[in-house]
């Protein structure tokens, strides 16, 4: 994170500001150094004490200026890193948006979690800490070389020569410490996927008879993660213990050069003794790096993770804004049009979609299908907004969506319950107010009716207060689908955005949830990706997916004179094609 500190903004005057600071402490050291030198020196030589009042007022000033540009150096730093830690978080959760559901399912939830809660503050004490110690190691030392070889060219040849060796021990166990530390987090990322999906199967696991058996996955995770800790800590010791001793030794040869000087009368008492005073103030702010390099290594680790994360292609998707009140509405008479709009997720696979063009108008009741991988819930993705094209774009009433304002405007028109809906830890009525947290509890237990929750709040022990989600209780696959029914029915949001909504349902509870669904389905956009193809005669108009490419486009009826892939499709499926 060295260089990448620089992309960060007002990083340059806060190395500034703690650079004069740290120009100003240096010559705080080396005035307290040269009066204390003097002042024992003359007191060896038989001064009385009452005389040299005025060099310990001097040495006293020095000293409370040198720790007040310390306070100053690190309360800099202290505010920087505050601003800058807090502006990474929200800047992350912003871009964890815009990378949709797709790039979190793939790096797990626990992992992104644990980054955003716990990372941006450990990312803050890695810049507390390394900010000062850069500036102080860039400078205090060099500072100090000059003035020693002033005083004594073999005191500064001797501490020139021994600063590159303890750098060089310094980069070999800090590439054994990094290497430590990138396992230790894989170890603890692991153990937070692990620990998030523990929570959310706990109650199936019990239900099958396997938590004893999970209990011991757990407790292997846990154990490589302890492990991996240790090793760490052990290269941490190992290069406290290394930087003292390199540092001991280099202050004990200059201190064996000036006795022997001393003894012989080439030097003076009193520069003699103020290179030795100084000279492991040379050493202490490289030590000091050392030793705070292990304490903040995982910060930087975690602010590498971060900025990795936020380096990736932004899909062209703008940032979230604070709300605004804004006019547009979806209506009768509005258009969404997508224009050759064509996914692809890297480079060395194979296109999702590729060239979509149709136009949207109005509510109707859309149905897209296809074979497994072709590209169903992607499409439904990108109408959504959750991803953005690779190539064409999206236009609502001629204005393409990547616009802040109506990218927002059609978010918030929306409902999207994808194929596996995400319970928040709260109550039943919380997660089914989701879309709208003023609904009244009558309108609540209306929603769930339609939804056909009915009997699983019956069978909760606090009804509708039951709490859900992480840390409550678990519902099952099918009944999670019906609290995400039950947040659709609920909202009064004109678009709904169903990725196979019934997945998890058997066929019988199915088509009772069909005759509920139906209806309310009226004066709204509804977009429908399912493989179940007995909900086609309902629909107004049908897209049929093949290789990511739009097959055929047209009513139940229509396709079914086609006689196409649709036509073959309902035939495989044995529904009823006349």
């Amino acid at each position: 994170m060295g260089r990448e500190l620089m992309m960060f903004k007002g990083i340059r005057a806060v190395l500034s500001i703690i650079t004069v600071f740290t120009l100003v402490q240096c010559g705080c050291m080396i005035v307290a150094a040269k009066v204390l030198a003097e002042l024992i020196s003359e007191l060896f030589a038989g001064a009385a004490l009452d005389t040299q009042a005025g060099k310990l007022l001097i040495f006293t000033f020095a000293f409370v200026v040198r720790h007040l540009m310390a306070f100053l150096q690190q309360r800099s730093a202290d505010h920087f890193a505050a601003a800058t830690s807090s502006t990474m978080r929200q800047n992350l959760i912003n871009k964890l948006f815009q990378l949709g559901p797709r790039f979190t399912g793939a790096q797990g939830t626990g992992s992104l979690t644990t980054l955003v809660l716990e990372g941006a503050g450990q990312f803050r004490s890695y810049l507390e800490l390394v900010i000062p110690r850069m500036v102080g190691t860039a400078v205090v030392p060099a500072v100090l070389l000059i003035y020693i070889t002033f005083q004594d060219a073999a005191a500064g040849l001797i501490l020139a020569i021994t600063m590159p060796i303890l750098i060089v021990f310094m980069i070999l166990i800090g590439v054994a410490a990094k290497s430590q530390v990138e396992k230790q987090q894989d170890s603890y990322r692991g153990l937070s996927n692990h620990f998030v999906d523990s929570l959310r199967g706990i109650e199936t696991l019990k239900y099958l008879g396997l938590s004893d058996n999970h209990a011991l996955t757990i407790e292997k995770v846990s154990d490589r993660f302890k492990a991996a800790t240790m090793r760490t800590l052990r290269t941490a010791f190992l290069s406290s213990f290394a930087l003292d001793f390199i540092t001991m030794l280099s202050v004990a040869s200059v201190a064996v050069s000036l006795g022997l000087r001393l003894v012989n009368g080439t030097i003076l008492l009193a520069p003699a003794l103020t290179v030795l005073i100084l000279a492991p103030e040379y050493f202490l702010p490289v030590r000091l790096l050392g030793s705070d390099y292990h304490a903040t290594l995982k910060g930087k680790e975690t602010g590498a993770a971060m900025m990795s994360i936020l380096q990736l292609p932004a899909q062209n998707l703008p940032f979230m804004e604070p709300k605004k009140e804004i006019a547009f509405m979806w209506n009768q008479a509005s258009c969404l049009t997508l224009s050759s709009v064509g996914v692809k997720h890297d480079e060395e696979s194979p296109c999702s979609l590729e060239g979509i063009s149709l136009d949207i108008k109005g509510y109707q009741k859309i149905a897209i299908i296809g074979e497994t991988g072709a590209g169903k819930s992607t499409l439904i993705e990108v109408i959504g907004g959750l991803l953005a094209p690779s190539t064409g774009h999206l236009a609502w009433d001629g204005s393409k969506l990547a616009d802040n304002h109506l990218h927002e405007a059609w978010c918030m028109e929306t409902v999207y319950i994808p194929q596996h809906p995400y319970l928040f830890s709260g109550s039943m009525t919380d997660n089914i107010r989701f879309y709208r947290p003023d609904a009244t509890l009558e309108e609540v237990q209306q929603a769930a009716a339609h939804a056909g929750l009915r009997a699983c709040i019956d069978s909760l022990p606090n009804g509708m207060n039951e709490l859900i989600g992480g840390g409550g209780r678990q519902l099952s696959g099918g009944q999670s689908q019906r609290v995400a029914l039950a947040r659709a029915f609920l909202s009064d949001r004109r678009v709904l955005l169903l990725d196979e909504p019934t997945a998890h349902l058997d066929i019988e509870t199915e088509y009772e949830l069909k005759e509920t669904m139906l209806p309310l389905f009226d004066n709204k956009l509804v977009v429908l990706a399912t493989h179940r193809l007995h909900w086609m005669p309902d629909m107004d108009q049908i897209l049929v997916l093949e290789h990511g490419k739009l097959a055929e486009a047209g009513t139940h009826r229509q396709l079914l004179d086609k006689k196409g892939l649709y036509y073959r499709m309902m035939l495989s499926q044995l529904e009823e094609v006349l």
